[in-house]
């Protein structure tokens, strides 16, 4: 293959990968996305990605092979092998040789012989040193990844990390603005209750807001919630006696 073909061909992954970094892109399409245009545009076999989740366990999300797949799901059982290391570390590790070189993940490195895969390169989901996950991508015969070869693996990787970092990213915002949002109607929602409280028991302002904490403290229940069914006028246990205490004042 010529270096004008495959560069085109690396310019057309690089465009394949951004193209499902839509709004409401599919985390797992990305990464099979990902994975697969590895796996045809490099010189490697079989592709897997680990990813970790909210705990910081690495899960297997996606794979281009049931081979592969069997050789992650080994990783993932034994808790040892590139993949894994490289998540660690944030760092890419080459296995030229499992025969030879797999000798530090006994287990990972019969799975992957049995297989047929006799070689790794191993390659981290990270942008500024936050690991996201990492990527093994096999072959079946000896010998590492060429410069080129490691340097796109990584640069899609990197695509790939900023995409999921920026769905994280607007999912977090969209949290905070439903949080806030919510707190804002709650403020509301208290300030209705402290109206019908004073009005119902003869209370000023503070009073009617201390009386909505403390039954909300004493029975358990928010004050969002208290507030809610006391501007409903439907919280008999607390209009009832203060509007006996208001005609009892009288």
């Amino acid at each position: 293959m010529s270096n004008t073909s495959r560069e085109h061909r690396a310019a057309d992954a690089f465009v394949t990968l951004a193209d499902t970094l839509t709004a409401d892109f599919d985390i797992i399409d990305l990464l099979h996305t990902l994975v697969n245009q590895c796996v045809e545009l490099l010189d490697v076999d079989a592709g897997g990605l680990l990813l970790a989740d909210e705990s910081g366990e690495l899960q297997l999300v996606a794979s281009s092979s049931e081979q592969a797949e069997f050789v992650e799901i080994i990783q993932l059982s034994a808790g040892a092998g590139p993949c894994v290391d490289s998540f660690q570390k944030g760092v890419a590790i080459t296995v030229a040789d499992m025969a030879v070189d797999g000798d530090p993940w006994p287990t990972f490195q019969a799975a992957a012989l049995g297989q047929g895969f006799h070689a790794v390169f191993a390659t981290p989901m990270r942008l500024r040193g936050h690991v996201l996950g990492a990527m093994n991508l096999f072959s079946k015969s000896v010998g590492g990844p060429t410069e080129y070869d490691a340097l796109i693996a990584q640069a899609l990787a990197d695509i790939a990390t900023i995409g999921i970092l920026h769905e994280r990213s607007i999912r977090e915002t969209h949290i905070l603005n439903e949080q806030l949002q919510r707190a804002l109607e709650s403020r509301v929602l208290i300030e209705q209750a402290k109206g019908v409280l004073a009005a119902v028991g003869s209370l000023d302002m503070d009073q009617a807001f201390t009386t909505l904490r403390d039954y909300a403290r004493s029975h358990h229940m928010t004050l969002r919630d208290v507030a809610q069914r006391v501007a409903a006028r439907t919280l008999d246990d607390i209009l009832s006696p203060a509007a006996a205490r208001a005609e009892a004042a009288q």
